[in-house]
């Protein structure tokens, strides 16, 4: 992949930043990640070094004091900058991601005097966070097969009482969910129509009277950000906060096309890193009286990673460049990256896992925290299975099941 001056002083700026501060860090703090005291995870050192490399606020327009990318490469230069991130730790690519796609979000669709308020809060505090509320309890990705009928709208609602909408509900896995500042709510608007039809956003700040941020969800993997559940109670918030009315689904593209590529790219990231370690490790530990690398099996298992690392690479250009050009393919790629990689760098990250014998999973070796790290991604936006129905709805639109509802 070509790369521009621009992209190629932002990945180095990025690689130096995970050598000399992520890295040391997670390997120093290993047992921080283990505490439940989520607010003590990660120090706020390692958000203020995001900021010093320019990396916080991406996304954010220029004119309120963030880093604009070229829109004409804006994608792949987020899926670049999230592997090199990743590479480090996949928790903080994912608090940095989130902050990155909710500000394209409300850059436009947010009122100019609320940009002007969150985009300076985001801006001035280098731990504020973003986060964007869609999954429920009793509905989460098998909603995008469609099944687009009343009955599966949102369980969220939200009804309007004056200059004011009152919404009542709860989300439930949202990445940054526990210590955002600010959160994008979706709920349904209209309970007559079909989800596409009636679902609406709306920005909700975190002070907000009727919200409880009520837990952190413990993850396997991905520990270094916090997944939150929100409970809406009566929670008010005045009519201005509404960003698309009805149609937020249908709207919200631009946040759910650069996820699935972002998705790809931090599993991709942690790929690499697999590859990095386990590398460096069989050419430098004996066994049977020389180093593993010379053995065939422990050989062979090296290429497998690297031939898988450089296939989930190049899928990813391509489905970057798709979303980047609004190719009429960009969705079935975007879906078609996230299941590859997170399958191919499982697998990738098991190589890494085995190769380093009883080390690897051992707590304290580093290893271990890879390959969990890598699972967790058959689960993030969107499942596996689901993904896959949706690749086939996107290629054979008139003849691929409805999955809900009468044939």
């Amino acid at each position: 992949m070509n790369l521009s001056e621009e992209q190629n002083m932002m990945r180095q700026s990025c690689r130096d930043f995970v050598d000399d501060v992520v890295l040391p860090f997670i390997r120093k703090n290993w047992q921080l990640e283990w505490s439940m005291s989520p607010g003590e995870r990660l120090p706020p050192s390692i958000l203020q070094g995001a900021e010093k490399v320019g990396i916080r606020a991406l996304g954010v327009p220029e004119e309120f004091g963030g880093i604009e990318l070229d829109k004409a490469a804006e994608v792949s230069t987020f899926a670049l900058i999230a592997e090199e991130i990743a590479r480090g730790d996949s928790g903080l690519a994912d608090k940095l991601v989130q902050n990155w796609k909710v500000s394209v979000l409300l850059r436009q669709f947010a009122p100019r005097h609320l940009q002007e308020k969150w985009f300076k809060r985001l801006i001035e505090d280098p731990q504020f966070l973003l986060a964007h509320c869609l999954t429920e309890p009793r509905g989460a990705s098998d909603r995008w097969l469609p099944y687009n009928v009343p009955e599966a709208a949102m369980q969220t609602r939200a009804v309007k009482d004056g200059k004011e909408w009152v919404i009542n509900g709860r989300k439930q896995f949202i990445s940054n969910g526990y210590d955002a500042g600010l959160y994008v709510v979706y709920a349904n608007t209209n309970p007559k129509v079909g989800m596409l039809q009636g679902t609406s956003s709306f920005l909700v700040p975190r002070d907000t009277k009727g919200l409880t941020v009520a837990r952190c969800n413990e993850t396997l993997g991905c520990r270094f950000m916090n997944n939150g559940e929100l409970v809406f109670e009566d929670m008010r918030v005045p009519e201005d906060h509404l960003l698309v009315e009805n149609d937020a689904l249908g709207k919200a593209g631009i946040y759910f096309r650069p996820g699935k590529i972002i998705q790809a790219a931090k599993n991709l990231g942690v790929g690499v890193r697999c590859f990095e370690v386990a590398s460096d490790y069989v050419q430098n530990y004996v066994q049977g009286g020389r180093i593993l690398i010379k053995h065939q099996a422990v050989a062979l298992r090296i290429a497998d990673m690297a031939t898988r690392i450089e296939a989930v690479r190049a899928l990813l250009q391509r489905a970057s460049r798709a979303v980047d050009d609004n190719a009429p393919d960009a969705d079935t790629l975007c879906n078609m990256v996230k299941v590859f990689a997170s399958e191919e760098i499982l697998k990738v990250a098991q190589h890494c896992l085995e190769l380093h014998g009883g080390n690897g999973v051992m707590l304290d070796f580093g290893v271990e925290k890879l390959f969990r790290d890598a699972a967790i991604f058959l689960h993030m936006d969107a499942t596996v299975d689901i993904s896959k129905m949706k690749i086939v709805k996107s290629m054979f639109p008139l003849t691929a099941g409805k999955y809900a509802g009468p044939e």
